[in-house]
């Protein structure tokens, strides 16, 4: 399938961005709970689609949750103990930039979990998973899926580009070694948890700007109708003429020469 055209994509998303601010609307209205997983390989578009949802949505309202590795404190607790800290309250969403399905892939393939550690894991997610569906929280779980000459691709973009050079660590050159044990992993964490109440959507990120769509365009069919009035305050003309800014005794720099 031909890539989609930057032009194309863009009057896609701002539609979809639209619909999404409706339906941040209707969350913060509703006191709906809603929590959207974001899993997938190193470079997937993990982070470009969570910027994608967030980007017109108040951030108080819209968190990202993209934990650390745990700190020795937090190896000795309930291993989806320090996730449940990030969960949403009423009226608020949560995006998770990996979750605690790190168990079952990354912590899997590079040992950083031990084999009954993760078969805990895949055990005891679903049951997880259901306590907060039967509260009432709205759980959607995406895997970004993406193959191996497109992921060696955005690795090597990452490492020229000095603005991207940060998202091209180790671990992943590391991972490039375990594109198959990477797949054997999720094919297991997918037999394990990919339940009723919290089922698993694969999308194809090979393009990432159509994932992108994809993904938001699937996340919005699933909810249920998300209008609600529109609570916008009216902006009745000012008393007077508009005011200009006083800078007191600092002098502000000079505007940036283009």
């Amino acid at each position: 399938m031909e890539r989609l055209k930057r032009k194309r994509y863009k009057k896609a998303l701002h539609a979809l961005q639209l619909e999404l601010a409706d339906m941040a609307r209707w969350v913060q209205a509703t006191g709906q709970r809603l929590v959207v997983l974001v899993e997938g390989r190193d470079a997937a578009g993990k982070g470009g689609t969570i910027d994608a949802i967030r980007q017109h949505i108040n951030p108080r309202q819209c968190r990202v949750a993209a934990l650390p590795k745990p700190h020795e404190r937090e190896k000795t607790e309930w291993y989806f103990q320090r996730y449940v800290r990030h969960l949403p309250a009423a009226g608020e969403i949560v995006l998770f930039d990996r979750s605690w399905y790190n168990r079952a892939g990354v912590e899997r393939v590079m040992g950083f979990a031990t084999p009954e550690q993760v078969q805990a894991f895949l055990a005891q997610a679903p049951l997880f998973e259901k306590q907060l569906v039967d509260d009432g929280m709205l759980l959607f779980k995406y895997w970004l899926c993406c193959d191996q000459a497109e992921q060696e691709e955005r690795f090597a973009e990452r490492r020229e580009d000095p603005l991207k050079r940060w998202k091209f660590s180790a671990l992943d050159l590391a991972a490039r070694q375990h594109y198959e044990d990477y797949t054997i992993a999720r094919e297991a964490m997918l037999g394990a948890t990919h339940t009723e109440h919290a089922p698993w959507t694969l999308v194809d990120f090979n393009d990432q700007r159509r994932g992108r769509l994809t993904l938001i365009q699937d996340l919005l069919r699933r909810l249920p109708d998300i209008r609600c009035p529109d609570s916008t305050p009216d902006m009745p003309p000012l008393d007077g003429e508009p005011q200009r800014e006083r800078y007191g005794v600092l002098e502000p720099i000079p505007p940036f020469a283009d």
